[in-house]
This record gives structure tokens, C-alpha cells and sequence, in this order.
């Protein structure tokens, strides 16, 4: 009997080594052949500069779409379509404008500020001036309140610099992007500045969608660039500032916008679907290029690598660009609906929406033990650049499914240090994506995919 055990534990062993010996070497043909043969790079160069910024219901976000189902069905997609959603369709109607008036000795002085309009904001029309409060915090604001009304508040929150990994800062901050002109509307204020999230030595100020409160009064807002930030910061500390807006933003009526799906049919597991992607929109002031157009040609990459090598999946893998991420989340919620409405069992998903950096790893909304099988293949991955695996995570578009289905979730996370440099700006450009970052973040979700088709969860 020991001698049968001994057997069976000695097979198992070989077995195991065995099975990872072919795990690594197909994972390194997935690298070889994206290192050498990839084309997100170049899908990038035309996402970017042939379409440009693809906020949703805008003329690039069908042109968008279109790029999009073309580049499925080159990339070999068994079957490539639209699902259609309806996506909000906000303007910005014009150049966004401020400029701060003080006293410096005896004389008036003006001096011009580096603003953007917060996505989903109303527009003044025309320019509305008024003093500036500074604030830095909720807190301050309400311990202030009676201070506020006729006055423009200005939000000088910073990015927390102690958070290592920059999504903490960007989570922290972000609320006064999203509730801070409804907050300072409550007292009475005309109108808002916002703190740009960002840790960047720059002056770009950095867009994102505003949330406002239905009961309470709209009121413009913009972001400030962090120079002119610390610049209008110390100016109000030392005396009265007042500041000049002029935005134009307003809300046409909802138009029709589309998910864009590739697939890849199962052999053995048809109706299991594991679905890989990113946003396919964008905010209009730049081209998109890390948020989101790099999680769109790494997507579009993966269903390119597996088809040149004759991979044929056990479970059907979709890719999705999806619709409205960054002013709505329509897409995402398009795409879970109706799989729950056709009884689609979708048993993953993954996420990539942090930008085109260099690997490393990924965040997991899983159970236990899916967390522990995922650990599992960490050294498989580990010398493409995935050494931290970290627990809750995967992205606003694959977090519908979680809701209807409890799909497990994952994100794949690059090096977040240059992200929010880049994040809503005007700098978010094609120029700023390294090559071979963005092909190794390929490589690592690809490998990724094939260890879920290949064992599930």
C-alpha cells in the first residue's frame, strides 16, 4: 500500500511539473509572438490619432465604433457585432475660460488660469464672476458655511503623496470632483473650482465627471492646473481674489452608442464565457491614448495572439470595448443585462483601465480559494512583470456582472506612479505610451486568460 501511495504522490508530482512546463512554455509563445509580431502599438497610433477623443454621443465615438468592429474582425474574431446602448451625450459647447482680478500694492492686476470644465457640468454662458472661498476640505466647507453664498469655492484638496500605489490618492480625492459643486450649491455658492487629481509637476488642469443633486441648484464648475492651484491658494491667503468663468457645457438628449464585441467560441465549454476588455470612450480634451485606448488595443492584441497561434479556447472568450465608462458606465451595464437576460453563465472577467504601463499584477474581486487558485499561478507570470496579486479590484465596466451574475472580477494593474500625470489631461496622447510597456501589459493578461480558460476557477 505505501508503495502504491508513494506511486500515486511521485505521478501527481510529475504530473503537476509537467503541466506547468507546458503552462510556461505557451506563455512564453504568447510573449514571443506579441514582443515581436504585436499591433497594439499601431492600433493605438490610429485609435489616437485618426479618431482623437471619443467622448460619448460625439461624431469620434461613431467613428470610434466603427475602428473598433474593423480591428475585431482582422484580429480574427469568429464573430464580431455592436450591442446597442444608450449613452448620455454632454457637449462642452466651447473653450473653457477663468482668470483670477486682485490687488498687488495700489494696482488691479489679472492674471489667467488654467481651467477645463468638469464633464457633465453646466455652463455659466456667460462670464460669471465672483470672490473665491478656499477651502480644503468638506469639513472646512461646512464649519464655513455662512461664508459661502454669492462666492465661487475653491476646493484646494491635494493628492495624499503617502499612498504608494496612486489610486488610493485618486479615491481620496475624488469626491470633491464628484460632489463638490452640489456640497458648495447647498450654501449658496455661484460656482466651483476643483483641485485637479493628479501629483503632476505640470500645469494641466484634468477633467472627470461631476454628479449633481437634483434638488439643489447646477452650478459650473471647473478643474484648476496644480501651479495655478497653489498660485490662487496663496494669492486668496494674502488678500481678496476674485475669479472670472466662462463655460458653455450643457446635455443634449441621449443618442445611441455600442458596445463592440469579438469572440472566440469555445470548444469544450461554449456556454462558460470569460470576457476580457476596456472603454472604448474618452474625455474630449486630449486623444485617450493610456484612459482607455491602451486597455482597448491590449484587448484587441490578445484576440490577435490567440488566433496566430492556433489557439482554440475551451471556454468562449468575448472582448469587449465597452461604451460610456467615464460619464455614465451605460456599456457595462448594457453588457451584463443582457447576458443575464440570454442566461449566459459568465464565469470571469478582466479589466484593463490604468494605462499602458509597465506590469504589475493584478486586483482580484474573487472568492478564497479562486484567490488561492490565482496565487497558484503567480510564478508563471511572475517574470513577465506580475509579481503583486493583490485582493478586490476589476473595473467599472466589468463590475455590472458582479452585481447580477457574482462574476469573479480582476483589473490588471500596471505601475501607477505617471498614471494620474496623464489621467482627463490634455497630455493623454499617443507620444505618452511606451511601446514595450504596453505590449508586456498584453502579454501578462493574455497569459492570464489562457490560465482561467485552461483550468476555470
Amino acid at each position: 500500500m505505501k508503495t502504491f501511495i508513494l506511486f500515486l504522490s511521485f505521478s501527481l508530482q510529475a504530473f503537476v511539473s509537467f503541466s506547468q512546463d507546458s503552462d510556461s512554455l505557451f506563455i512564453n509563445r504568447i510573449s514571443n509572438q506579441i514582443l515581436t509580431n504585436g499591433k497594439a502599438y499601431d492600433d493605438l497610433r490610429v485609435l489616437t490619432k485618426q479618431v482623437g477623443g471619443r467622448l460619448s454621443g460625439s461624431p469620434q465615438m461613431v467613428k470610434a465604433e466603427k475602428w473598433g468592429l474593423k480591428a475585431m474582425q482582422d484580429a480574427g474574431a469568429d464573430k464580431a457585432w455592436l450591442q446597442e446602448c444608450m449613452v448620455p451625450h454632454w457637449v462642452r459647447g466651447g473653450t473653457d475660460e477663468a482668470s483670477a482680478s486682485y490687488t498687488s500694492g495700489d494696482k488691479k492686476q489679472v492674471h489667467k488660469l488654467d481651467v477645463i470644465a468638469l464633464g457633465n457640468s453646466v455652463g455659466s454662458m456667460k462670464p460669471l464672476t465672483a470672490p473665491v472661498i478656499v477651502v480644503n476640505s468638506f469639513d472646512e466647507l461646512d464649519k464655513r458655511k455662512d461664508e459661502v453664498k454669492g462666492k465661487i469655492v475653491f476646493y484646494n484638496y491635494k493628492f495624499v503623496p503617502t499612498f504608494i500605489h496612486t489610486f488610493g490618492s485618486y479615491g481620496d480625492a475624488v469626491r470633491y470632483r464628484g460632489g463638490g459643486p452640489s456640497h458648495a450649491a447647498a450654501y449658496g455658492a455661484v460656482g466651483v473650482i476643483v483641485r485637479s487629481m493628479s501629483h503632476s509637476t505640470d500645469n494641466n488642469p484634468h477633467t472627470g465627471a461631476t454628479n449633481y443633486v437634483d434638488s439643489l441648484a447646477k452650478i459650473p464648475a471647473v478643474a484648476i492646473g496644480l501651479k495655478d492651484a497653489d498660485w490662487l491658494s496663496s494669492q486668496a491667503a494674502n488678500g481678496k481674489v476674485s475669479v472670472t468663468i466662462h463655460t458653455h457645457g450643457k446635455f443634449l438628449p441621449d443618442t445611441i452608442g455600442h458596445n463592440v464585441i469579438g469572440e472566440l467560441r469555445g470548444s469544450e465549454f461554449p456556454n462558460e464565457f470569460i470576457t476580457i476588455g476596456g472603454h472604448l470612450d474618452s474625455w474630449d480634451p486630449a486623444e485617450g491614448a493610456h484612459d482607455d485606448g491602451a486597455g482597448c488595443v491590449q484587448t484587441i492584441e490578445l484576440l490577435r495572439t490567440f488566433k496566430a497561434l492556433g489557439y482554440k479556447p475551451k471556454r468562449t472568450i468575448r472582448f469587449v470595448l465597452f461604451a460610456n465608462e467615464e460619464n455614465g458606465g451605460r456599456g457595462g451595464a448594457k453588457y451584463a443585462e443582457e447576458a443575464l437576460s440570454k442566461g449566459e453563465k459568465h464565469i470571469f472577467a478582466l479589466e484593463s483601465d490604468e494605462g499602458g504601463f509597465t506590469p504589475r499584477g493584478f486586483s482580484a474581486t474573487v472568492s478564497d480559494s479562486q484567490f488561492q487558485k490565482m496565487q497558484g499561478w503567480k510564478d508563471l507570470l511572475a517574470p513577465y512583470g506580475s509579481c503583486e496579486w493583490i485582493r478586490g479590484g476589476g473595473g467599472s465596466d466589468i463590475g455590472p456582472l458582479a452585481k447580477t451574475q457574482k462574476t469573479p472580477l480582476a483589473g490588471f494593474m500596471p505601475d501607477s506612479q505617471r498614471y494620474f500625470d496623464y489621467h482627463h489631461a490634455r497630455n493623454d496622447v499617443f507620444e505618452a505610451v511606451n511601446k514595450r510597456e504596453l505590449e508586456l501589459g498584453a502579454v501578462n493578461m493574455a497569459g492570464l486568460i489562457y490560465l482561467v480558460d485552461k483550468y476555470g476557477l
